[in-house]
């Protein structure tokens, strides 16, 4: 069997959000866990992960800093936490399965993901990213070529385009190490977001994947079977915040879209890991969920928490929803 398991970026912080080199080392050595586990198992395992919150740490640094040195561009951010996150999660899962006896090899692939450079979403950016600044502070940045929006009494925020996924470009170097043996970690932050030139080369663009529409791409461009999203709630739930709240429990995508056609899922969170999961299933895949990181061993082997959201294809018959 061959898994990918998506990880949030909250999952590589500490309980208080701090994002300290101490605290995500801890955080992912926990992650790590169930990921050796199944690796232990004999499994194909593929990590991907968020990177919002180590992004963010370095727009803050390139905010500080911009009246001395220029900023870097958010796809560059992308490549460093992409760089950093791989190296900090291989390390964590050596050692975790060390500790199992289990001799697998582990690599982390920097991942370019291609959008389109005519996607609306570059002629009116409205991801924002970062936090808010006064207007002077705004200003400086804005003269480097970056978008900023006066939020009112808050101040000025960031916002960037947020381009539909096409293809990760990288792959096929992902299949190569995972037909060697290796656990591979691949495509952080949805992958670095590159547009195709006119000569058929690739450049990076001010932009944001999705993280979990990237997952969901990866899995299908690799053959997984099963795709988890690991967060830091139980699952995707109905009703949330009335006295009617409960959990979807096991659906097939076709329901699970209809839900979120009802507005059950905010767009700005479980909105899109709820997309994820459905066009996972829909492109081929045999079971995906959302569940806590302690929920991931589990969702694999079939066992899942019962406040799991799992999603099967639509055509299955094993569906058990709770609603």
């Amino acid at each position: 069997m061959r898994v990918l398991i998506a990880l949030g970026g909250n999952a590589m912080t500490s309980a208080d959000g701090k994002a300290r080199p101490e605290d995500q080392i801890a955080a992912v050595t926990l992650a790590m866990e169930p990921v050796a586990d199944l690796a232990a198992d004999g499994l194909d395992v593929v990590v991907t992960h968020g990177n919002g919150p180590q992004v963010g740490n370095l727009l803050v640094k390139n905010e500080l800093a911009a009246t001395v040195v220029p900023p870097v561009t958010l796809d560059w951010c992308g490549a460093q936490t992409q760089g950093t996150i791989g190296f900090i999660v291989v390390n964590a899962l050596e050692r975790a399965l060390a500790v199992r006896g289990v001799r697998r090899r582990v690599a982390a692939v920097v991942t370019r993901t291609l959008v389109d450079a005519a996607d609306p979403g570059f002629r009116r950016p409205t991801k924002p990213i970062g936090r808010y600044l006064p207007p002077l502070e705004a200003k400086v940045l804005i003269e480097h070529g970056q978008v900023w929006e006066d939020r009112g009494p808050r101040g000025w925020r960031r916002v960037v385009a947020s381009p539909e996924p096409l293809e990760v470009l990288d792959a096929p170097a992902v299949a190569a190490l995972l037909a060697a043996g290796f656990v591979v970690v691949a495509n952080g932050g949805g992958g670095i977001p590159v547009v195709r030139q006119p000569d058929g080369s690739v450049a990076g663009v001010e932009a944001v994947v999705d993280k979990d529409l990237g997952a969901a791409l990866l899995g299908h461009a690799l053959g997984v079977d099963v795709l988890v999203i690991a967060t830091d709630v139980d699952g995707a739930v109905l009703g949330y915040g009335t006295t009617d709240e409960r959990p979807v429990g096991t659906v097939d995508a076709a329901t699970l879209r209809g839900y979120a056609a009802e507005g059950h899922f905010a767009g700005g969170s479980m909105g899109p890991k709820v997309e994820a999961v459905c066009r996972f299933v829909e492109h081929g895949g045999r079971r995906a969920a959302i569940t806590t990181l302690t929920g991931i061993a589990d969702a694999v082997r079939g066992e899942p928490p019962s406040t799991a959201t799992i999603v099967l294809p639509s055509d299955t018959r094993e569906v058990t929803g709770h609603a």
